[in-house]
């Protein structure tokens, strides 16, 4: 999309958005800006959907997504509206952009330095310093062709990719395949390839399991950097909830949703406090299936519950938010603790679902570029285990996970926090359930397997209701802050189209 005078058939028409993670803020923002009248509901006391935030104790913590990659996307969203994400938050560059522990003692940093990770490649394998620079070469190209044919637009259905031009700028993808296939061409040291899909975590995959298309995010990860954003995620919340206010949406927090009821021109959202809105249209950010299956009627249904029972969700994920007295040393920003066969975590999240014994595991530490987040003489931690969406949750099982993450932490990494911790919260399977109404508590969505991506993830328009969009990581292009940004805009483009 080239401007919003693309959208203008959507111009005075009225529009609730369910949900304000930020698939719905997206999609609010450019529908606003399109001129329609838009009312966005959101369940929750705040907005952000998963990028909420907890404030206690003066510990504030991003409880959702934490890494800030891909600016292109973010600058591209605020430059449709005349703006800049400089209008709304600062940036700082993070160096290094994350450590790693792996868990037989080494440790490694990867920093914005290219020529430096280029000889830590080195260091591992010989030759993999040329093959480090190949292997950018290709996810640069699959990043800038791979967005702008296979990302900005949407191509729902197979005719839409029986196109020479979509031919054209395929030859050379990575089109087939898996990321393990893919990376294992350049790399045999089993900690270079970690090095190069730990990525498919925000993406909800696994090496066997994700397209190797998506080896793209090492362009985004070593040649776009990884930043760290004024106040957090949050605060990119509240740049774009800034604009949003700016455009006219009208946001209502505190105000789950019940009931979907009618049709394209009559359609009527009820909120469970007996509130009904009504407009020309109604745009879900809200998790598909519980938008499906909960809150429309039977006969209004795209799929049935065999269809989600069969889809392959992105992991869900322990969480435990600690604030802590004193330094916590050796940790970065954002530090990654890696055991050297990581195969077995996979196994327990996607093929035999269990709690892991010997995890995989993200510590984040913004204390360490931020000293809003903490009470002075502290630091602000939490730990992010990725575990299987679906697993049983209960408190007997999370304390003694929990127990098994602090003593990994300090084996591995040497940083004891049992005795200092002054604030503690968990999160888990059932608070995503519960909170943001997530299918089988996964913390993401649909993963982008291979029968997962592009045209086969469920579609931006119901099939089944006239009228009735679809955003947020379900839908195309995916999982992450940057794709649910631009799905916002291809649900926009979808509304456009058919209103047109």
């Amino acid at each position: 999309m080239d401007s919003l005078s693309e959208l203008r058939s959507l111009d005075g028409a009225d529009v609730v958005v369910v949900g304000g993670g930020f698939g719905g803020l997206s999609t609010a923002c450019y529908l606003a800006g399109a001129g329609a009248d838009v009312t966005l509901l959101e369940k929750n006391g705040q907005l952000g959907g998963r990028a909420s935030r907890l404030e206690v104790d003066g510990f504030r913590f991003d409880m959702g997504p934490s890494w800030y990659l891909m600016p292109d996307v973010f600058e591209r969203f605020f430059e449709h509206f005349d703006h800049e994400p400089a209008d709304y938050y600062d940036l700082t560059r993070l160096d290094p952009h994350y450590r790693i522990f792996f868990k037989d003692g080494d440790r490694v940093d990867m920093v914005p330095d290219l020529e430096q990770n280029r000889q830590t490649f080195e260091s591992y394998e010989p030759g993999a310093g040329d093959r480090f620079d190949e292997y950018l070469q290709k996810s640069k190209k699959n990043y800038e062709v791979g967005m702008e044919h296979f990302v900005y637009e949407d191509r729902s259905s197979l005719r839409d990719f029986i196109d020479w031009n979509v031919f054209k700028n395929a030859r050379g993808l990575s089109l087939i395949g898996s990321m393990q296939d893919h990376v294992e061409k350049y790399f045999e040291h089993p900690k270079l390839q970690q090095i190069m899909q730990y990525t498919l975590v925000f993406l909800g995959g696994a090496p066997n399991n994700t397209p190797a298309l998506y080896n793209l995010m090492s362009h985004v990860d070593f040649n776009m950097g990884v930043y760290y954003p004024e106040n957090g995620l949050g605060g990119v919340v509240d740049g774009i909830v800034a604009l949003g206010d700016e455009l006219g949406v009208d946001f209502h927090t505190d105000s789950p949703v019940a009931e979907i009821r009618g049709r394209e021109g009559a359609f009527v959202t009820r909120t469970e406090d007996g509130r009904e809105f009504y407009a020309d249209y109604v745009v879900s950010d809200a998790d598909y299936r519980h938008t499906e299956m909960e809150l429309l009627p039977p006969e209004k249904r795209q799929y049935d519950e065999d269809y989600w029972e069969s889809r392959t969700y992105a992991p869900s994920a322990f969480l435990l938010y600690l604030g802590v007295e004193g330094d916590v040393d050796p940790l970065e920003h954002h530090t990654l603790v890696l055991p050297t066969d990581w195969d077995e975590h996979f196994e327990r999240i996607f093929d035999d679902p269990a709690w892991p014994e010997d995890p995989a595991y993200y510590l984040c530490v913004p204390s360490e570029t931020d000293d809003t987040v903490a009470p002075e003489g502290h630091s602000n931690l939490f730990a992010l285990v990725p575990i299987a969406a679906g697993l049983e949750d209960t408190p007997e099982m999370r304390a003694e996970f929990r127990d098994l993450v602090l003593d990994d932490i300090e084996a591995n990494t040497g940083v004891a926090l049992r005795d200092r911790i002054v604030f503690e919260k968990s999160f888990c399977v059932n608070d995503f359930t519960n909170r943001y109404n997530s299918t089988k508590g996964t913390a993401l969505g649909l993963a982008h397997t291979l029968r997962q991506t592009a045209l086969f993830r469920p579609p931006h328009h119901s099939e089944a209701v006239d009228g009735l969009f679809f955003t947020g990581s379900f839908t195309t292009p995916g999982i992450g802050v940057p794709m649910c940004l631009i799905s916002g805009e291809l649900t926009a483009e979808a509304m456009a189209e058919r209103a047109g």
